[in-house]
């Protein structure tokens, strides 16, 4: 995925999730920009509550195209990063596995929704992480259930059993836009 800052605009090339609003090639106005993040991976979150991702490559261009513009930079709760503590390959303890809950009940989510949500996704999940050894035990997060979804390190087959994949999409923006309320 490649992005150019224009004077008022963002342009994507070659975006990689077919779900997008910018895929394959698209333009975001300055104006569509609701805020970002440059902590790990630069993600831009629109005014639609849509979350689009950058390289780390970007940062510098996306502060430059942010300070003028007068988007702001927000620290928020990393929903899909905490849903998917159970899919590391790392073990928690019973006080960190209710201190994750506890964080994404402050956002709204009821444990029912948590316990539905990773239900739903731990046949991809698991694949992705473990069945392909990528063993990732620090941070999955949206970018990888979407990596999963597009059938990166998975079963070709395994993403279809979600269901409509636009459909997916669609609600795995609705869960990231939660940690909106701990923005800053």
């Amino acid at each position: 995925m490649t992005v150019t800052f224009g004077p008022d605009h963002i342009v994507f090339t070659a975006y990689e999730f077919p779900w997008a609003s910018v895929h394959p090639h698209g333009l975001l106005p300055a104006a569509h920009v609701r805020d970002v993040s440059t902590v790990l991976q630069p993600e831009i979150r629109t005014m639609a509550g849509e979350t689009l991702f950058l390289s780390v490559d970007d940062r510098p261009a996306l502060v430059e195209f942010c300070r003028r513009h007068g988007i702001g930079e927000v620290a928020r709760l990393d929903v899909w990063g905490n849903l998917f503590e159970p899919f590391l390959d790392t073990e928690f303890t019973d006080s960190q596995k209710a201190a994750t809950d506890a964080r994404l009940h402050a956002v709204g989510l009821s444990q029912a929704s948590i316990d539905s949500i990773r239900t739903r996704l731990t046949p991809l999940m698991h694949a992705y992480n473990f069945d392909s050894m990528l063993w990732d035990w620090t941070d999955l997060g949206l970018y990888d259930l979407l990596c999963a979804m597009n059938g990166k390190l998975v079963p070709a087959s395994l993403p279809a059993t979600l269901g409509d994949l636009g459909e997916v999409y669609r609600w795995a923006m609705e869960i990231a836009d939660y940690g909106r309320a701990k923005a800053s």
